[in-house]
């Protein structure tokens, strides 16, 4: 099991299956203002080993829902789609595409 010495992405992680690297290019963790970048920095830290899910949750504070919506968003939209002024724009064209669906369905 990981163990976090402090709430801090810098401090290092006794891990034995993941190496111990340097984080200290990784948002603080008493950020408060979440751009999109920082939350790139996040998502890319847990693909690539360099943190585990578990690790990002409780440095940052924040679900394992919250970060798989970060993931999900940059996976659809790229780094665009972590901005918060985009996520309207992003949520209404799905209801539009799920609309749109929804007229080529045979009727019940």
């Amino acid at each position: 099991m990981s163990k976090i010495a402090h709430a801090d992405p810098s401090a290092s992680f006794q891990n034995d299956s993941t190496p111990q690297d340097d984080l200290s290019d990784l948002p603080s963790a008493d950020t408060r203002r979440w751009d999109s970048k920082r939350k790139a920095q996040v998502v890319d830290a847990v693909r690539s080993g360099r943190l585990t899910l578990d690790q990002a949750c409780a440095i940052y504070a924040m679900s394992v829902d919250e970060f798989l919506s970060w993931q999900s968003l940059f996976d659809r939209y790229g780094a665009k789609g972590l901005m918060a002024t985009r996520l309207k724009e992003f949520r209404d064209e799905r209801v539009c595409e799920q609309r749109s669906r929804r007229q080529f369905l045979p009727p019940r």
